[in-house]
This record gives C-alpha cells, structure tokens and sequence, in this order.
C-alpha cells in the first residue's frame, strides 16, 4: 500500500497532510526517513510520524473502564472511551458492546466490524461475567432458578437464561452474574424485578477473557490474537 494513504488511514489525517508530512521528513519507516509518499511499504512495517507509531490492519484493545466514562464514539455530554487512548489510534475504532455510563470494567475496542458483529452475536452465546454489589440480602436459590430461566423484563424483552453464584454476603451482598446479551439496563432490571437495587457494577470478562487485574480504572491494552480466542473458549454451545 502507498505510504501516504497508510499514514493518512493510520493517523487520521487527509492524503495532502499526510503527503505533505512524508516529504518533509516527519516520517520513518522502519526507522528510516522516506520523502516520496507513493513509497509502496507493508501494513507490517514500523512507521512513525512525529515518533508516534502510525497503526495500521485490524486493532483490538482490552479498556477497564471508570465510572463515569460513555461508552461511546462521541458524545457532547462527557468523556468518551476513545478519549482515554492517545488521538493516534482512535482512528476508527469503536466499543464492541457497551456498558452504561457508571458501569465499570471491561470493554473491548476495536476496528474491525466482523470481529464485533461475531463476538455479539446472539448464537455464540458469549457470556458477560459482571460482579455486581446490591443494596439488600436476597435468596441465591429463589433468584438463581428465576434467572436460570427467561426472563420477561417488560414489553416482551426477554433475556436468555443467566447464571448467577454469591460472592459475598452481607447487607451489602456481591454476586457474579453471567448473561449472554447486552440489553439496556440489562443486569438493573434483572434485578429489579425482585426489588433489589445495583449499587456497584463492573464487567470482569467477556467469554474467556477476563479483564487483567493490573489495568486500573482507565487504561488499556492491546489485545493478541490469543487474547482473541480466549473470548470464544467459553460458551453455552
């Protein structure tokens, strides 16, 4: 591919920025200045503009996200997921499934739709591991045979079975619940439909992957291709 358009794609600038920066130096290739922006490299190269790794193919970054944070591309509400990524790799990339704002935990980021779409779909049957803290006691055998089956949330939303085990107990009791869809509200309403309010939530592992427990709230890492397949090593099928 032209170095230009490969710096234009990666660092999300027009072509004539990226030409202009080519010719001026700004960029190495594999460590080397290289002025001529029809320069053919591979997508496998090392470029940088401004000491900035330029990133091409597709991307997949493990997030923990804060409270607080929207799990969106954009929003003129608040801070975004991609806000929390150097401007550098935001390019194209979006959150595979979403959390609502005061929800914490992983969220997975990425440009590649077809990983998303295979991830999300309802037929691989992912489950969402989340640890969820609740304002009251509960009976775990009453709310373990409800969620163990569908669940009509209202206006005929039905969730797929679920799968819920204590944690802690207490007044102020924590659960792992494990659901293979991504409703609005979802994991509030479950448990609202028992009169029981989520004080605390936070998404531990999506599949097989479990959320590294030395990211703190905010950051972030790229995810390998063995990450990857750890998300489809665990499921209902």
């Amino acid at each position: 591919m032209r170095l230009d358009k490969l710096v234009s794609h990666g660092a999300g600038i027009s072509r004539k920025e990226a030409a202009d920066a080519i010719r001026s130096g700004r960029v190495l290739v594999d460590g080397q200045a290289v002025t001529r922006p029809e320069t053919h490299c591979d997508e496998g190269s090392a470029i940088t503009l401004d000491g900035n790794p330029i990133v091409t193919g597709n991307r997949y970054y493990m997030l923990n996200k804060p409270a607080g944070v929207i799990c969106s591309t954009r929003d003129a509400k608040g801070p975004t997921v991609l806000d929390l990524l150097p401007v550098y790799l935001r390019r194209d990339l979006f959150p595979a499934g979403r959390l609502d704002k005061d929800t914490e935990g992983f969220v997975l980021l990425t440009n590649d739709g077809a990983f998303a779409h295979r991830m999300l779909s309802p037929k691989k049957k992912i489950g969402k591991t989340y640890r969820v803290t609740l304002d009251a006691p509960f009976s775990l055998e009453t709310l373990q045979q409800a969620f163990a089956q569908p669940m009509d949330l209202g206006d005929g939303d039905i969730t797929s079975p679920a799968r819920l085990r204590l944690i802690e107990d207490g007044d102020r009791p924590v659960a792992e619940l494990v659901i293979y869809e991504g409703r609005f509200h979802q994991v509030k309403r479950m448990f609202g439909r028992f009169g029981l309010k989520v004080i605390a939530l936070k998404r531990e592992a999506i599949g097989g992957l479990v959320l590294d427990p030395g990211l703190a709230p905010g950051q972030w890492k790229p995810l390998t291709q063995q990450d990857l397949a750890k998300i489809f090593s665990v499921s209902d099928d």
